[in-house]
């Protein structure tokens, strides 16, 4: 007995490149825009929420790290050489680089921080204007890799044709 699917298996990694784009924007403007804002609002401990807002950026960037190098490895994969030209790469890898920027560079910057200004709160202690730059900073970043994602969830569509 030979069983068949009916769900066609034709471009099947596009389908999925198409999944990967909303899991990663949604990971961004969920944890940045919700719940980090929630978790300082409603948490009186603010080295506490400071330490689980990191965690939380942590998780969504290794889960940008992920989609990203899957989205560019795939449209490389589609289109070759050509891919280096489009638009759509371009936004992918502007992202990646944002995630690789925030999570190997001004991530680990800003936890020393922390450390070094133990036992005080970072920003009673003299590393309060390095951490309050870095921190804008790293905001920033986050809004252009989230508006960057707009331009992705409109384009998703495209993956999966």
């Amino acid at each position: 007995m030979r069983l068949c699917y009916p769900v066609p298996m034709k471009n099947l990694a596009g389908k999925l490149a198409a999944l990967v784009v909303p899991a990663w924007v949604g990971g961004i403007w969920a944890v940045g825009y919700l719940a980090v804002p929630v978790l300082f609002y409603g948490q009186p401990d603010r080295q506490l929420a400071g330490m689980l807002a990191g965690q939380m950026f942590t998780l969504v960037n290794y889960l940008g790290l992920a989609c990203g190098l899957y989205l560019l490895a795939w449209q490389f994969g589609t289109t070759g050489r050509a891919s280096f030209r489009q638009t759509l790469f371009r936004v992918v890898a502007a992202m990646l680089l944002i995630t690789v920027i925030l999570q190997f560079g001004i991530q680990p910057v800003m936890a020393g921080l922390k450390l070094h200004a133990l036992p005080l709160d970072v920003m009673h202690s003299t590393f309060a204007g390095q951490f309050k730059m870095l921190h804008g900073v790293s905001s920033i970043l986050y809004l252009i890799q989230s508006l960057l994602g707009v331009l992705l969830i409109f384009n998703a569509p495209r993956f999966a044709k």
